[in-house]
């Protein structure tokens, strides 16, 4: 029980920075005090004394906030941190070096007895902060469930999940996407080693108007800003500071963030349609077309003939 104890304060002192002491890991931490009156509530209850072991885990309850079945399997070295919210059903597994923020569930969607109806999390599992885990499923060793997240499937092993219904985003041998997956091709017909014409101040600007007075455009603006955004995630790498794969309680890398990723599609498709109209700009200076309030219409067949 002491070596338990011991490998549960030194854990904490690993993963969490707020920790400076086992003195205070011992009197201040929930988290320990819960598993500790789990671990006392759990033998009375696989000796069959079940009223007992029911009646020490609402002790616990009420102590820290956080309720664990005393069925329930804790492994060792299991870490919850803050702990308020947490709940634990019967059924549930947690497995070694897993590691619950505030907030979680582990419960179940079937209401038989005698059935596994609550979820088992593998070596090593960390679950953001009011995650949801609900059914009798496997969550593979080393894997990731996000902030809020709702998991309501088996997660693989090394893979991250996010959103409601979650959802499998990332794998660990899939990280490294190439920054240029969606540009846009580049130019293979002669021109494309010329130079380009600048604009000249009163000719056709981006939009080919009477107005325009841009002296020199492209769309490589929304090619650094996209790259920029992608560059972020590993800018810590260049400071020096920690690169965190997994963030609780949802802020962290861009790549684990949907909206993100959506954005970045929206900006690659938006940079691609700059790219056209200044291509298409470029064919009607060069042929010594000029737009000036409406007086030179160009149909369709015209227009895609000057493009060609």
């Amino acid at each position: 029980m002491f070596k338990q104890l011991r490998e549960d304060i030194a854990c904490i002192l690993e993963r969490d920075p707020a920790a400076r002491s086992r003195i205070e890991i011992l009197t201040c931490y929930p988290g320990l005090h819960a598993i500790i009156i789990h671990r006392m509530a759990h033998a009375l209850w696989v000796q069959g004394w079940h009223w007992a072991g029911r009646f020490t885990s609402h002790i616990g309850r009420l102590l820290t906030g956080i309720e664990i079945h005393p069925g329930a399997h804790i492994g060792r070295r299991v870490f919850i941190d803050h702990g308020f919210g947490v709940v634990i059903g019967e059924t549930a597994e947690v497995g070694n070096d897993c590691t619950i923020y505030q907030g979680v569930t582990l419960g179940g969607t079937k209401l038989y007895k005698g059935t596994k109806r609550h979820p088992t999390l593998e070596e090593g599992v960390v679950v953001g902060a009011g995650a949801q885990i609900l059914g009798g499923f496997t969550v593979g060793a080393h894997a990731r469930v996000g902030s809020n997240a709702v998991v309501i499937k088996p997660v693989p092993a090394g893979a991250t999940a996010v959103g409601n219904p979650a959802r499998v985003i990332l794998h660990h041998e899939d990280r490294a996407a190439p920054a240029t997956e969606h540009a846009p091709a580049a130019k293979t017909d002669e021109t494309a080693n010329t130079p380009q014409p600048a604009w000249q101040p009163g000719g056709p600007g981006p939009l080919c108007g009477p107005d325009a007075t841009t002296s020199s455009w492209s769309a490589q603006p929304l090619k650094d800003l996209l790259q920029s955004g992608r560059n972020t995630a590993s800018a810590s790498d260049e400071t020096g500071a920690p690169n965190e794969e997994f963030a609780p309680y949802g802020v962290g890398r861009g790549d684990d963030d949907p909206l993100v990723k959506a954005l970045h599609e929206l900006i690659n498709h938006t940079a691609e349609q700059d790219d056209q109209i200044h291509r298409l700009c470029q064919a009607m200076e060069e042929l010594g077309q000029r737009i000036e309030n409406g007086r030179q219409p160009l149909d369709a067949d015209r227009l895609n003939r000057m493009v060609e």
